[in-house]
C-alpha cells in the first residue's frame, strides 16, 4: 500500500481527499501546513500532494525545503491556472501539477503514474562496501548506517556516480549548491563525509586538482 502525504490547509478538502484516497487503497498522512508536512517527511511517504496556497508561506517554499532533503514525488494542487504558475512549480522540483477543481479519478491516475515512474527511477549506487539509496536518502558502509547531512549525502551521490574519477571543487560546488561557494564550506562538508565513511579511507584529496573516490 502506497503512503500519500496531503499538505493542505483546508480541512474539508483534506478530509475529502483522505477518504477518497483511502477508498482507492492508499495510506494517508495529513498536514495542515508546510511546517507539519516537513516534519512528517520522516514518516516516509511514497508521494506528496501539496497545495500551492498555504498559511505562513506558499507551497513553492515548502517544495524547495522538501527538495533539500528528499526526492519523493510531489504533485502540486492549485486554483491558479496560469501557465507561469505551473511552470514555476515544475521548475522548483514538482513532478506533476493539477489545477482545481479536479476529479478524484484524475488525481488517482496521476498518483499511479508518479508511482510507476518512481519505481522505474529507483536506483542504488555503490562502490566498494558503500551503498546509497538516493530516493530514500539512506547510505550505508557495510552494515553501518551513515549519519549524513543533506549536503554530505549529495556529495556522496556525486562521488558514487563518478567513482575513480577526479572531481574538481567547481564540479562539486555546482552539483551540490548550484553555484560556487566558499572553499571552506565545501571542505567542512567533505570532512564530515570522510568522518562518516571511516576507515579504510575511500575519499582522497589530490591537492590543486580535486577529489576522488577510490580504494
Amino acid at each position: 500500500m502506497a503512503l500519500v502525504m496531503l499538505i493542505e490547509d483546508d480541512v474539508g478538502v483534506r478530509e475529502a481527499l483522505r477518504l477518497g484516497l483511502e477508498l482507492e487503497g492508499y495510506g494517508v498522512l495529513e498536514a495542515g501546513n508546510g511546517a507539519d508536512g516537513l516534519r512528517r517527511l520522516a514518516e516516509g511517504p511514497d508521494l506528496v500532494v501539496l497545495d500551492v496556497l498555504l498559511p505562513g508561506g506558499d507551497g513553492f517554499g515548502v517544495l524547495r525545503e522538501i527538495r533539500k532533503v528528499s526526492a519523493v514525488p510531489v504533485l502540486m494542487l492549485t486554483a491558479l491556472d496560469e501557465v507561469e504558475w505551473r511552470v514555476k512549480g515544475l521548475r522548483e522540483g514538482a513532478d506533476d501539477y493539477l489545477v482545481k477543481p479536479y476529479a478524484l479519478s484524475e488525481l488517482v491516475a496521476r498518483l499511479e503514474a508518479l508511482l510507476r515512474r518512481s519505481k522505474r527511477d529507483e536506483e542504488v549506487l555503490s562502490y566498494a562496501d558503500v551503498v546509497l539509496y538516493p530516493r530514500k536518502m539512506e547510505a550505508r558502509r557495510g552494515e553501518r548506517l551513515l549519519e549524513l547531512s543533506p549536503k554530505a549525502m549529495l556529495l556522496l551521490q556525486c562521488f558514487l556516480e563518478h567513482a575513480e574519477r577526479l572531481l574538481p571543487k567547481e564540479t562539486l560546488m555546482q552539483r551540490v549548491w548550484g553555484e560556487e561557494v566558499e572553499p571552506n564550506t565545501l571542505e567542512v562538508h567533505l570532512s564530515a563525509l570522510r568522518r562518516a565513511l571511516g576507515e579504510p579511507m575511500l575519499l582522497h584529496t589530490l591537492r590543486g586538482h580535486g577529489y576522488i573516490l577510490r580504494k
